[in-house]
């Protein structure tokens, strides 16, 4: 049984200690192929150096509405450069962050709309961080420009409204650690809510520890927590959700 881990950030200083023995490790545990997310244009850059040592892993490039207080317009030119390499197979983390940053609701809109043209320019999917911003985020996904190319909610937030539009526009919905916690108050609804043709499952490593594992370091290998949680739900055995969300992530991301 394989799994593949769509969403960790291997660029993250917390695995500076052992990344490399961790990472052969997690794939000889049965997690073959993981797609290793930048943040910011250092994130991205040092997430695209990790990925080529490894076959199986592969990375996404983009600017996260955390990451823009020292934003400059040529940063995007950078990002473009950067996803061009053979290793980017979408232009993410990007979107709208309201928890953390209010301020600059104009900026952070600004820099998801530039970075979603450019994956449309290059013909690549997105990879969406939204957190107390889902409406702002739908609307513009829904009124201000056209995904060519769709994409996914990663660590998609459990609201009702935000994954029935997003499936609606056609994007992937990616299930991480909250999925599992004791106090994930409509976890199994949204479970319910989402065809597994159109799940994918991932970490966050190293943050969002799954139950029973939460305030220790995340890694891929606790991607088995979210598979099993979704099979329990939905009633059909972990090897189908591995095999299925394996798929789901190859087709979206165009993985050979």
């Amino acid at each position: 049984m394989e799994f593949f881990d769509s969403h960790a950030h291997y660029n993250d200083e917390r695995f500076e200690e052992n990344r490399d023995e961790l990472i052969k490790e997690i794939y000889n545990e049965g997690i073959t192929k993981i797609i290793n997310a930048g943040y910011s244009l250092e994130s991205s850059k040092k997430a695209i150096e990790i990925a080529k040592l490894y076959d199986f892993m592969y990375t996404i490039a983009g600017i996260s509405p955390n990451d823009i207080e020292d934003f400059k317009e040529e940063y995007l030119n950078q990002i473009e450069e950067l996803a061009k390499n053979k290793k980017v197979v979408a232009i993410g983390e990007i979107g709208l962050d309201y928890h953390w940053n209010t301020e600059n609701k104009d900026l952070q809109k600004h820099v998801f709309i530039s970075q979603i043209k450019i994956a449309n320019k290059l013909k690549l999917p997105i990879v969406i961080h939204t957190r107390e911003a889902i409406y702002d985020t739908l609307d513009i996904l829904k009124n201000k420009i056209k995904c060519e190319k769709n994409g996914v909610f990663h660590c998609c937030p459990l609201n009702v409204d935000l994954v029935r539009e997003g499936l609606k526009l056609g994007f992937y919905i990616s299930f991480a650690g909250p999925i599992t916690f004791k106090n994930s108050k409509n976890a199994d609804e949204i479970i319910k809510m989402v065809p597994l043709d159109r799940i994918l499952i991932e970490t966050d490593s190293p943050y969002l520890s799954p139950e029973p594992l939460r305030g220790k370091r995340n890694d891929s290998r606790n991607v088995k927590y979210m598979a099993q949680k979704i099979a329990d739900v939905k009633g059909i055995s972990l090897e189908e959700v591995a095999r299925e969300t394996y798929n789901n992530t190859k087709k979206i991301f165009e993985i050979k």
